[in-house]
């Protein structure tokens, strides 16, 4: 079936103060809503029609050339904010645990580490894009993406995005997206993390770290 928007899993106002209720509204509401309409569209009539986003993504090869950029940009967008609603929450911050929290310190020596490499990503993304945790089929890897690239494109599992394009947080933080970052850390929700993380070891067949 065609994508659709998934409702977000709280309240609008429920990030207060470190994301603001006008800025879910219009993040959520309108440009999801846009990548979802504008990746149906450009997918109507192909072969990739109705297929999961992620086959979409890893096939884009097979669609007519003067579709893949629009699919990749919009299609990409929708996977990519499907995860970002779900890593946050109104009871977030704190630390991770168990597996993924071993995971994390063995290779960065601990969560305030992996924070500052995340955020540095970020802050050095030009333009707009994504800073990422994902698990690469041999372990935790830290990239940022350009745009709405997605991790699939790379046949990695995205386990942890934080969105750094200026609509997810110009309102409340204007061009201090240093700021911005370092708030987002308050909302993350360590339990969807986690299974994400649990479900990239299952799903890929790879070794924990």
């Amino acid at each position: 079936m065609a994508f659709e928007l998934p409702p977000l899993p709280y309240d609008y106002d429920a990030l207060e103060p470190h994301i603001d209720e006008q800025t879910m509204r219009v993040h959520h509401d309108k440009h999801h809503q846009a990548y979802v309409d504008n990746a149906n569209a450009a997918l109507e009539g192909t072969p990739l029609a109705d297929k999961p986003v992620e086959h979409v993504l890893t096939n884009l090869e097979t669609l007519p050339d003067d579709k893949q950029a629009a699919v990749r940009n919009n299609a990409g967008g929708h996977v990519n904010h499907s995860l970002f609603w779900e890593i946050m929450g109104p009871d977030g911050g704190g630390e991770p645990s168990g597996r993924l929290a071993d995971a994390i310190n063995d290779l960065w020596g601990g969560l305030d580490e992996l924070k500052k490499a995340m955020n540095d990503n970020g802050v050095k993304r030009f333009g707009s894009g994504w800073t990422w945790l994902v698990h690469d089929g041999t372990g935790l890897a830290l990239y940022s993406t350009p745009n709405q690239d997605s991790p699939l494109l790379n046949d990695d599992f995205a386990i942890l995005g934080i969105d750094v394009w200026e609509h997810a947080y110009y309102l409340k933080y204007q061009n201090r997206r240093p700021d911005y970052l370092e708030a987002w850390w308050s909302v993350v929700n360590w339990d969807a993390v986690a299974k994400n993380f649990d479900r990239a070891v299952a799903e890929l067949g790879a070794p924990a770290t």
